[in-house]
């Protein structure tokens, strides 16, 4: 049977409760009233073949107690006079609200919507576009205006989420809810409060003026004749392995012409002595904190990651930030090398990166189109200790970078 059930009708209201046009037609004018909903009626020859069935259709359209019902009335050739419906109407949003039982939710949300308009009206925008997401949120509603109006206290506060002091509000509650509370806090704070460069969740903190989290670089001497950091020359170890924040670090301007980043810890840990040189353990997609090192923009950069297709995104990735970066151990000879060792990448990349060498862009070609064997994968620290340690020995000496040169006092 094609005709319009009483489901049919609810399911039409229902979709939409779910694109929150009922629930701002609560609280706006954005619906018109009466609402006609879509009615497929039976025919003639339904009358005739299936009178039971039209008869007990009518019947259960009838009992729909929130609808009006616009009726009609058919002289049938066979059954006679007849009376059928010929459209149905929602006269109120209250009505509507009824029929899929949302009138609860809805008066919750009138209340969401009444906080708001005295507490943050410029958060009423917001309301409006989301009613369901703020439905959703509504016992922590009252907590996120609370974060809100901290911020509007304190712009750009300059301490980390756990030194916010707003009722019922701990970090965690504002790490779970970043995402929405950015929404809010874009709408409710002047520009001048909003870093707009810092988009996303994760930066959530810079975007709002709160401290972040430091971010750490570890890397290893290979040289013993570099000056090391106090204390560390009293360690029995000659190439030490040391952990800075990114802020210490820049500050080092460590004398090394070299610098070596691999993603992977076995071989940050047994990478083998390199005249005047450091190896970093990687930090995959993530160099904002390296490009601020000045120091590291003068030295020979050298980037060892996995031979396969991440391995030269991340490679691509880098060079935004250093562009004369180097790769290393990202050859086609290496990889034929070590055909024994392949294995296979779970979610090959198959984007174009534009900043590989020509060299670097057909191996990378070679892999994200399964030219060897579908998704190649040879990871960094199945490649030869051997292997390395000669392709090391080829690098040429390179001198030093010169030391900073501080302006002339005047």
């Amino acid at each position: 049977m094609s005709w319009t059930t009483p489901a049919d009708l609810r399911a039409q209201v229902q979709r939409l409760w779910e694109r929150g046009e009922l629930l701002r037609a609560t609280v706006t004018d954005a619906m018109a009233w009466p609402l006609r909903l879509s009615l497929k009626t039976p025919s003639a020859s339904d009358l005739s073949d299936r009178f039971d069935a039209v008869r007990d259709w009518v019947r259960a359209i009838a009992e729909i107690p929130q609808v009006r019902i616009e009726w009609r009335e058919w002289n049938h050739r066979v059954q006679g006079m007849q009376r059928l419906p010929a459209a149905v109407w929602l006269d109120t949003v209250q009505n509507a609200l009824a029929l899929i039982g949302k009138a609860r939710q809805a008066q919750r949300f009138e209340a969401l919507w009444q906080q708001t308009a005295a507490a943050q009206p410029m958060l009423m925008a917001w309301l409006s576009r989301r009613p369901i997401q703020a439905l959703e949120l509504a016992d922590r509603w009252e907590r996120l205006l609370a974060v809100v109006a901290w911020l509007q206290a304190h712009p750009r506060p300059g301490v980390y989420l756990r030194q916010v002091d707003a009722p019922r509000v701990d970090s965690k509650f504002i790490e779970t809810h970043r995402g929405v509370l950015a929404e809010l806090l874009d709408l409710a704070l002047p520009p001048e409060a909003i870093d707009a460069a810092a988009t996303g969740t994760a930066r959530f903190a810079r975007r709002f003026g709160f401290l972040d989290k430091p971010v750490r670089i570890r890397f290893r001497l290979l040289d013993p004749a570099l000056p090391s950091l106090p204390g560390c020359q009293d360690v029995p170890q000659q190439l030490p392995d040391l952990t800075l924040d990114a802020a210490s670090f820049s500050a080092l301007h460590l004398p090394v012409a070299r610098v070596f980043i691999t993603e992977n810890e076995t071989n940050f840990l047994a990478f083998p002595p390199v005249t005047g040189a450091i190896v970093i353990f990687g930090a995959g997609y993530g160099w904002d904190a390296l490009a601020r090192t000045d120091w590291l923009h003068r030295c020979q950069l050298f980037y060892w990651g996995d031979l396969d297709t991440h391995g030269f995104a991340i490679l691509d990735q880098l060079r935004a930030h250093f562009p004369s970066a180097a790769s290393f151990l990202m050859d086609r000879q290496t990889l034929l090398a070590h055909r024994m060792h392949w294995g296979e990448e779970a979610d090959p990349a198959r984007h174009d990166l534009p900043r590989l060498t020509p060299d670097e862009a057909a191996v990378y070609d070679d892999l994200r189109f399964d030219r060897h064997q579908p998704r190649l994968r040879l990871e960094q620290e199945r490649v030869g200790f051997g292997w390395l340690c000669d392709r090391l020995a080829r690098i040429p000496l390179t001198a030093l970078p010169p030391e900073p040169r501080l302006p002339r006092q005047k």
